[in-house]
């Protein structure tokens, strides 16, 4: 039995007054997810415990088996984890992001324009985080570049996490930073930092005039995916994060070129290089960030076009070969958490899943479209996203 999940990060949505009342997904031409939800079986999980930050790493670790109530140490460290950082057991890992900011004198009063410096193209980038890192780097404190807006700050030694109040960049779009500021042990030393690097960077010819640190944690510890089930695995992802937590669990992780993490990636290439790993591997993760990228923008067409091009490029893609070449084969496709372009950020509510496959699993058949309602409606729903995989590999003891 081959398996493969297609994580389309950000997907679900609530209606949008654009469309005419209707999610993204409803209204995007979907010919292949709907070919699969009419034959296949249709759902809804809910991939962020309540309590918990409605994050792709959270609900990730989740939709990979892994409860997040039991190995969600952040989101840094998974970070860490695919660029080869080292963490000691007190270190803290924070998400450094390279943002924009709007002018102002008092620093307090400037407001997020951009959680990702207009995507900053990550050449660019690496040079601003090397200069990050020449000034305001010391033995404890140490910068380093990732993809993108998306890099890494490494303080040894630091604070408890928990003892830190930190916000995402992305969920204050369009608002004052004065009261998103770091809070709690250690924030002193981070604001200071965040200063000090606006004034570094106010000189840089890039849309990224200054730093934000969040997603800040300790070092995690996952049980290896083959030990959990007896499956060797490979996860195809552009992110750090998703890369992370795939070499935390033990499983291969490929270059995927062309793979940029926003909403001009490379579809194709994710595809091909996932049918690739399949041919030696039983389980593939495929994550695609673009609808999230899109959602965060608060652009409801580009959503629509990551979705569609999701449908055309991945699953067009992907479902002849495994129709043609495995006479055994499961799909699981969905969302890791909603992003509503309306609220340009996460949310908690549960999302939609489409499952299919040859042989069909039994109560195949009772869909009609892969939409949020769809889901809603089948009446089928896992309360503990965590299930949801190993139920859909037939590994039911992992539910124990």
């Amino acid at each position: 039995m081959k398996s493969v999940v297609i994580l389309a990060d950000g997907m679900a949505d609530r209606p949008c007054e654009e469309l005419g009342g209707i999610t993204p997904l409803a209204y995007a031409r979907t010919p292949f997810m709907d070919e699969l939800a009419s034959t296949g079986l249709v759902g809804e999980a809910l991939h962020v415990p309540p309590g918990m930050p409605p994050g792709s790493d959270v609900a990730n670790l989740s939709v990979l088996g892994y409860d997040p109530r039991r190995y969600y140490t952040g989101r840094a460290p998974l970070e860490a984890a695919s660029q080869g950082i080292e963490l000691a057991p007190d270190d803290l890992a924070l998400r450094c992001n390279l943002v924009t900011l709007s002018p102002a004198a008092d620093y307090t009063e400037r407001v997020m324009v951009d959680y990702s410096a207009g995507e900053i193209a990550t050449e660019v980038a690496v040079k601003l985080v090397a200069q990050l890192q020449e000034r305001l780097g010391t033995s404890s404190l140490r910068f380093f570049p990732g993809v993108s807006y998306r890099h890494l700050l490494v303080w040894r030694a630091g604070p408890a996490p928990e003892r830190l109040e930190l916000t995402p960049p992305h969920d204050i779009t369009g608002q004052r930073i004065g009261s998103f500021l770091p809070r709690g042990e250690g924030a002193e030393l981070l604001l200071d930092l965040m200063r000090r690097g606006a004034e570094l960077l106010a000189a840089s010819d890039s849309a990224a005039n200054a730093i934000w640190f969040w997603g800040a944690g300790r070092r995690p510890q996952l049980p290896a995916f083959r030990e959990r089930f007896g499956l060797e695995g490979a996860v195809v992802a552009a992110v750090d994060l998703i890369k992370g937590i795939g070499k935390l669990a033990g499983m291969r992780v490929p270059l995927v070129p062309g793979a940029t993490g926003n909403t001009h990636t490379d579809y194709c290439s994710k595809a091909r290089v996932a049918l690739r790993n399949l041919e030696e591997v039983d389980f593939v993760f495929l994550h695609i960030e673009a609808p999230d990228e899109a959602g965060h923008q608060g652009d409801v067409q580009a959503k629509v076009q990551a979705i569609e091009a999701i449908d055309r490029l991945v699953l067009g893609e992907m479902l002849p070969v495994l129709r043609s070449r495995y006479p055994s084969w499961r799909l699981l496709l969905l969302p890791d958490h909603p992003t509503p372009v309306a609220l340009r950020t996460h949310t908690a509510d549960p999302v939609p899943f489409l499952v299919a496959g040859n042989p069909p699993l039994p109560g195949s058949g009772r869909g009609s479209a892969f939409t949020e309602a769809e889901a809603a409606e089948s009446g089928f729903r896992w309360y503990e996203g965590h299930h949801l995989l190993p139920w859909f590999l037939g590994r039911e003891a992992e539910l124990a």
